[in-house]
């Protein structure tokens, strides 16, 4: 990567307080703030980490992580935060060449984290204005250059792609999904769903026990900061509690 910001990149503006903007630079274009006009020019050509002053106030100048683009990107629905995503990656075992299915694309947070962990995904969403929104801002995030399908299609009406290694949910019913799973889903592999409430997590629980799935786990992700100075040290006030439970099976093979 670059060591110099250029034109039409996207930045992440951090000011003294730690709020955070996401920036596509251009030339000629300015970020408006309450404390004076910052010009993108004044961004372009300079090292990433540089601090960049507009008045009294002052921005440090980054390329945004994978997690800042997830909680800062347009949204067609609501994404899968950051601690459950990285989860995500390590539960299903997802590695590069892997051949995933994902079923419930949203904004295309877990879509850009599959595609960043080298896997190959065909997704299938329901809504279009969805589907459109999750390829823009992957291709936003990640370039036109990615293998990633996305499919119009109900999941729940059958699988009709595959085999598959991977099949990862982010869906209100994946228990309808299991007995498709079963056909498009290679001996173990990992079948996972994300979902919000533990009643939801019990029924799928009943329908892998149903099938020819082992080894069945759920699990949610709690992620508790702390502040640190000279002299305090505590956790911090607030934390990021529960989102949602993630529920993992392995495939067996047919005796």
């Amino acid at each position: 990567m670059r060591e110099l910001l250029g034109v039409g990149e996207r930045v992440m503006l951090i000011d003294a307080k730690d709020r955070r903007y996401l920036v596509t630079l251009r030339e000629g274009a300015s970020f408006h703030t309450h404390a004076g006009i910052l010009p993108h020019d004044d961004i372009i050509g300079r090292p990433e980490g540089s601090t960049i002053r507009t008045g009294e106030r002052r921005f440090l100048v980054v390329r945004p992580t994978l997690a800042d683009v997830v909680l800062k990107m347009p949204r067609g629905a609501q994404v899968i935060y950051p601690k459950d995503l990285g989860a995500i990656l390590l539960q299903a075992d997802i590695a590069p060449g892997h051949e995933v299915l994902e079923a419930g694309v949203g904004s295309g947070a877990l879509s850009m984290t599959l595609l960043r962990a080298g896997a190959r995904v065909t997704a299938y969403e329901i809504r279009e204005e969805f589907a459109q929104t999750a390829r823009t801002n992957v291709t936003s995030m990640l370039g036109e250059d990615v293998a990633y399908d996305i499919h119009i299609r109900d999941v729940t009406a059958g699988i009709e792609h595959g085999p598959f290694d991977r099949i990862v949910l982010d869906m209100p019913e994946p228990w309808l999904v299991v007995p498709h799973a079963v056909r498009a889903l290679r001996p173990g592999g990992v079948f996972l769903a994300y979902l919000p409430t533990i009643n939801q997590v019990q029924q799928l629980r009943l329908a892998l026990a149903e099938h020819p799935f082992a080894l069945a786990e759920s699990v949610e992700i709690l992620r508790r900061t702390w502040h640190v100075e000279a002299r305090s040290v505590r956790p911090d006030h607030r934390m990021v509690a529960h989102t949602g439970f993630l529920t993992s099976a392995r495939r067996v093979a047919d005796e």
